[in-house]
């Protein structure tokens, strides 16, 4: 009887001696679970800060001195294009839109941002190797920027095999390449013609660019549109009252990312100006068009006015909430406005 009830008392403490290490054990892990996302919260929320906006003088006075060359046309824009892409990889966070771990696969605003600077950069990508490389159309393209074009127009998400930053260095090596090799002492191996039909070409892309994302900033309070069908004059009573066009309205789980491909599109835009109005200035006093490119710039400069709310906010045009979107619509369609009116001056004699 007294080795039995030893046998059962040694037996229970066994047990609790295993729960109790079970329970350590839980407690350990959820422990280190709230640390872990405790750690990814923070993360996210530096990962989410905006690159600040640089001095493209500055950076290109620096490069210059680096490289022992001469700023000549083309070297801003160049170095400001490679600067833009590199930023892309190495602000904080790295470049997060192929993130398939936490944090980055968690946020959404940066992915966006980072989208609206892509764009940005291969559209200029482009008109560098199409037109502002060659003299004529029947001239030959630019072997680096050949490679850079396609390299940028890389899959924005692909993590491995190849990842999406690889593919982006070896675009953003070739500019260097083609910037090298524009600026040499001893007599340019690259061309760069800053005409005003090279920059025209550019402008008209970017304007119905900045046309879409202002209807879509726009939109994120919703508008009535007038269907296609009415535009024909009907054939009825004069008088009879025109049916209300459909109301078209940005979904409410895009109206943030809108505006964050938005706040990248601006910045990457405010760059690029400013360089232009350097490579381009004597086209650009020529044309009488150097206040346009200048009003531009004072847009784009307001539409990265620093970002006081946590959210988003949607409030109605004439709510008592601020309305994000549509602040930053008047911005795009006020810089829009602008880059009609320069590519007017431009295609003027």
């Amino acid at each position: 009887m007294f080795s039995r009830a030893k046998q059962y008392l040694s037996d229970r403490k066994e047990d609790i001696s295993d729960f109790t290490g079970r329970k350590r054990i839980g407690k350990i892990v959820v422990i280190l679970l709230l640390l872990y996302l405790l750690v990814t919260i923070i993360l996210g929320i530096y990962w989410s800060s905006e690159p600040e906006t640089f001095s493209v003088r500055e950076y290109s006075r620096e490069q210059a001195l680096k490289m022992e060359r001469e700023p000549v046309p083309g070297f801003l824009l160049t170095s400001t294009l490679i600067h833009m892409s590199e930023t892309l990889l190495n602000k904080p966070g790295g470049y997060i839109s192929n993130d398939i771990m936490p944090p980055g696969l968690w946020m959404d605003n940066m992915p966006n941002w980072e989208f609206g600077v892509l764009v940005q950069v291969r559209d200029m990508a482009r008109s560098l190797r199409q037109s502002m490389s060659r003299s004529q159309s029947q001239s030959a393209e630019d072997p680096d920027l050949v490679i850079a074009e396609p390299q940028f127009n890389f899959s924005s998400d692909s993590w491995a095999l190849p990842s999406t930053e690889s593919e982006y260095k070896r675009g953003i090596n070739a500019l260097k390449r083609y910037r090298e090799r524009l600026s040499r002492p001893s007599g340019p191996e690259a061309q760069f013609y800053a005409r005003a039909d090279n920059l025209n070409a550019w402008l008209g892309d970017l304007e119905t660019r900045l046309g879409s994302l202002s209807r879509l900033l726009g939109e994120s309070v919703g508008k009535q549109a007038v269907s296609e069908t009415l535009s024909v004059a009907e054939r009825g009573d004069p008088l009879t009252e025109p049916e209300k066009g459909e109301v078209i309205s940005t979904p409410w789980t895009r109206i943030d990312d809108v505006f964050y491909e938005a706040r990248g599109t601006s910045w990457a835009l405010l760059h690029l100006f400013k360089a232009i109005e350097v490579d381009f200035r004597d086209v650009l006093v020529k044309k009488a068009a150097l206040a346009s490119v200048r009003q531009i710039i004072i847009e784009l400069e307001g539409s990265q006015r620093p970002m006081w709310s946590p959210v988003i906010l949607n409030g109605d045009g004439f709510g008592v909430l601020a309305n994000h979107s549509l602040t930053m619509a008047a911005y795009l369609s006020r810089a829009n406005s602008a880059i009609s009116d320069l590519r007017s001056l431009l295609s003027s004699g």
